[in-house]
This record gives C-alpha cells, structure tokens and sequence, in this order.
C-alpha cells in the first residue's frame, strides 16, 4: 500500500482523530499541515478541498472521520 496523505491544520481535533486512526491501524502517512506550508494549502484548494481532514488514500479522498470511507478504501488498497 502507498503511504497515505492527510491534509491538516493545527488545532482541527479531527485532524487528530485521523492521524490517530491511522497510527492504530499500522498506517503510514504523510501529514501536510496547511496552515504551516502554503503549497499545501494550494493543493488542497485545487482538489476542491475547503475544510479538513482529507485524507487521500490511493483514489479515495475521505472527508473527516468517516469510517465507512476509511474501512473501503483500506480494503481496496
């Protein structure tokens, strides 16, 4: 599986959600902070994206603390 990517910004408690789901299940991923790179930021808003977490997890790209998201796109991957 390719490591995963979470969009994030500092003080979003389903940021931290996310991120502990992820260590839980073993799941590496690559935190890209928005509020602390800009160019992450920018790729988040070009994908749509107005609110975090996103977490992008091979073609799926799950809005905040959706466990039925997670659960799919953990099975496929």
């Amino acid at each position: 599986m390719e490591k995963a990517i979470v969009y994030t910004s500092t003080n979003c408690p389903h940021c931290k959600q996310v991120k502990s789901f992820l260590n839980d299940k073993g799941i590496e991923f690559e935190e890209r902070n928005i509020e602390l790179e800009e160019k992450y930021a920018e790729e988040a808003w070009n994908m749509g994206v107005r609110a975090v977490p996103v977490t992008l997890i091979g073609e799926y790209k799950i809005m905040g603390m959706n466990m039925t998201q997670f659960n799919k796109a953990l099975a496929e991957a």
